[in-house]
């Protein structure tokens, strides 16, 4: 059995699969996992691939949800970009594809959820 927070969090990526959809993307994978890494969503708008990260709250919730991809989070959300991108399904795609890490939120509230998109949220850096 589901807890709530499973459901709300199911609830808010199919919300975010169709804004995407209805911004001009298509949905490449969902839940996409490789060993202990995930990647909520992967699409394909032009020649961009944009891994998306997902995060949803009611609308009583005591912090947005984007304050929740702190700096482990966008960690391992690189690692695991990194290993969609060294699968044989990154074999299928254009080899001159940009690649962007997202955030898109969804929160619960009446009438209609309210979705808040970050392309490009942030940009991984190397040293």
């Amino acid at each position: 059995m589901k807890t709530q927070k499973q459901i709300i969090g199911a609830r808010g990526e199919e919300e975010a699969c169709s804004w995407l959809v209805g911004a001009g993307h298509r949905i490449l994978r969902r839940n996409w996992r490789a060993g202990h890494l995930e990647l909520d969503i992967i699409t394909i708008q032009g020649h961009i691939l944009h891994v998306v990260e997902v995060k949803t709250s009611s609308a009583d919730a005591p912090v947005a949800p984007e304050v929740n991809v702190g700096h482990d989070k966008r960690r391992r959300m690189v690692s695991a970009a990194h290993a969609f991108l060294n699968s044989a399904e990154r074999a299928s795609l254009p080899a001159d594809l940009e690649i962007w890490l997202d955030v898109l939120t969804v929160v619960f509230q009446e009438p209609e959820p309210q979705i808040e998109y970050y392309p490009q949220a942030f940009i991984p850096m190397y040293v």
